[in-house]
């Protein structure tokens, strides 16, 4: 029986999982989060975020180690609980993976507008009041064709491909992020805040997990690894990608917040490149941020893509969605069939068009935290000494305290009825496709 390709080494583990995380919200979404929290606000809670995300890193690394399977939480929930179980916990983080590729999709004719305004022309139609034009949903359309045929392919070029984005976005990160804190001033830093600090904090804190889902991302592709890799690259890889990831957002804000006063910020299309842009003069620095969000775009749009298809690929291998997706094609070793199923409902997320994209990360972050709070719970039964318990108990309760944040009515920031029946209608096509699944096994 054919297998997926075993190719995969640890740097290609650490690119997969920082680059599934870090995409173009930096640029994109920076005023949304200025707006939350201010810049010391913003900086506190994405720090605050990855700390206490370091116990559910921890788990994920300890059992993929453990268990390396393309099903991650499906395969860790597997142990421990029902079948239903792990079908629900699998299919609510592959929404988590899934909304992002749209996401990218419309972001990159947003990003090339601001150097080619002439893209934001022949409106199509609207959604929530937001225009759809024609040459953006090609660019969408035409790019996730691009990442569908790279993962048609196989794993071999799509790391390739996540190797070069990534480190290509490293490279410009330190020219840019440099240039901004030589020149830029500790006043455009006030006020800090832009609520009490509790408050500003607790809202950046609540999407935090919608921007750092990805590190678990080295689980889907386990099945993967070089016939020489140690399973121990897998802990380290995820560590290494959580912790990167934390100190690459946290700088980017503070340096947005150092280069311009932040409250000039809001509103503004692409609030990053702005503050640069009139603190060092010129067109070259946002040029040179604007490849760089481009090239984060493409390598968190595949990164995002790999995950969802495994995903997909493992459900239909156990029987739970259809079978044809557990489908290998014999000379690219890749879940072909799946990869073209997660390109065909990514298309159709494009034509929703730039209206998806803040509701997005609300059911990204509650879908996210669903999946951890399942592989930790699983964790908790299969550790075998008090230490790995308490830590699987800690990534439980913050799992937990992550999803309250989005359910408790009281709470500031959480799910409005949109992003509920978002969510809900996610589990409701779960159900359908499980049970009519069923019905064509028993007949």
């Amino acid at each position: 029986m054919t297998q997926l390709a075993r190719t995969l080494r640890t740097i290609d583990y650490f690119t997969l999982g920082f680059g599934t995380m870090v995409g173009v919200g930096w640029l994109i979404l920076m005023d949304d989060w200025l707006q939350r929290g201010g810049p010391m606000g913003a900086v506190l809670g994405f720090l605050l975020g990855g700390i206490i995300l370091l116990p559910i890193g921890y788990v994920y690394g300890q059992l993929v180690m453990a268990i390396p399977d393309a099903g991650g939480e499906l395969a860790f929930t597997a142990k421990v609980f029902p079948p239903l179980v792990g079908y629900i916990t699998a299919w609510t983080m592959m929404l988590a993976y899934l909304i992002v590729c749209p996401w990218e999709a419309v972001a990159v004719g947003r990003i090339l507008a601001f150097i080619f305004p002439q893209l934001d022309s022949i409106e199509l139609y609207r959604v929530a009041g937001q225009p759809v034009y024609l040459p953006h949903l090609a660019l969408g359309l035409a790019l996730t064709a691009l990442i569908t045929w790279i993962n048609y392919r196989g794993i071999q070029l799509s790391a390739r491909f996540q190797n070069w984005t990534t480190f290509g976005l490293a490279g410009l990160f330190v020219v840019f992020i440099s240039a901004g804190l030589a020149k830029g001033t500790p006043t455009n830093l006030a006020p800090p805040f832009s609520h009490s600090v509790l408050v500003s904090v607790f809202l950046v804190l609540q999407i935090v997990p919608y921007f750092m889902t990805g590190f678990e991302s080295v689980a889907k592709c386990a099945e993967e690894a070089n016939p020489e890799f140690r399973s121990r690259g897998f802990f380290r890889a995820i560590l290494a990608a959580l912790l990167t990831g934390t100190v690459f957002y946290c700088t980017i804000i503070f340096v947005a917040g150092y280069a311009h006063p932040w409250q000039q910020l809001i509103g503004k299309p692409f609030p990053t490149a702005y503050a640069l842009q009139h603190l060092l003069g010129g067109q070259w620095i946002v040029k040179l941020i604007l490849i760089a969000a481009l090239l984060s775009l493409l390598k968190v749009f595949n990164g995002n893509f790999v995950a969802a298809t495994r995903l997909l690929f493992a459900l239909g291998r156990r029987g739970m969605v259809g079978n044809a997706v557990a489908y290998i094609h014999p000379r690219n070793q890749s879940p072909a069939i799946a990869a073209v199923a997660i390109g065909l409902l990514t298309a159709a997320g494009v034509f929703m068009g730039r209206a998806i994209l803040v509701p997005i990360t609300e059911v990204g972050s509650m879908a996210s935290a669903c999946g951890w709070l399942a592989a930790c719970a699983a964790y908790f039964f299969l550790a075998t000494s008090t230490r790995e318990r308490m830590i699987a108990f800690a990534g439980e309760g913050v799992a937990l305290g992550l999803i309250a944040m989005k359910v408790m009515p009281l709470v500031p920031g959480h799910f409005t009825q949109f992003e509920w029946l978002a969510f809900l209608l996610w589990l409701a096509l779960g159900f359908i496709v499980k049970r009519r699944n069923v019905n064509v096994m028993n007949t």
